[in-house]
């Protein structure tokens, strides 16, 4: 085998395990949570947001004490049928339960490292 047919299949190798890498680590951050919990609060705003990787951005206004400033809670929502309940609560007070990703390589996932799994009404 030539020194260039070496090379050639040395880069090639190399792109591909570079590129199994990427995926592995995007499966990991994507599956592996760092936190999960859940935060009650006003249901601010949920909206569709992005140029090309679309995702569901919402708002979540905590409030500790009253006459205290809100604190906003942003979070990611990765299910459409968890957006839709969401957005038919915006306004409400509801709990959401959440799970925390550290490390998410991109924004095509999700703006935040909080993504919600779940919301329920809080009456």
């Amino acid at each position: 085998m030539t020194t260039g047919k070496r090379f050639i299949l040395f880069g090639f190798s190399f792109v591909t395990l570079v590129i199994a890498g990427f995926i592995a680590y995007c499966w990991i951050a994507l599956h592996w949570n760092y936190s999960e919990g859940e935060r009650a609060g006003f249901m601010q705003k949920l909206s569709h947001k992005g140029w090309l990787c679309k995702t569901w951005e919402g708002e979540l206004s905590l409030v500790a004490l009253p006459g205290a400033a809100p604190e906003k809670f942003n979070f990611t929502v990765r299910d459409d049928a968890v957006a839709q309940q969401v957005n038919a609560l915006t306004g409400d007070r509801v709990a959401v339960t959440y799970q925390q990703h550290k490390g998410v390589p991109s924004s095509c996932y999700g703006e935040t490292e909080y993504f919600v799994t779940a919301v329920r009404q809080i009456k």
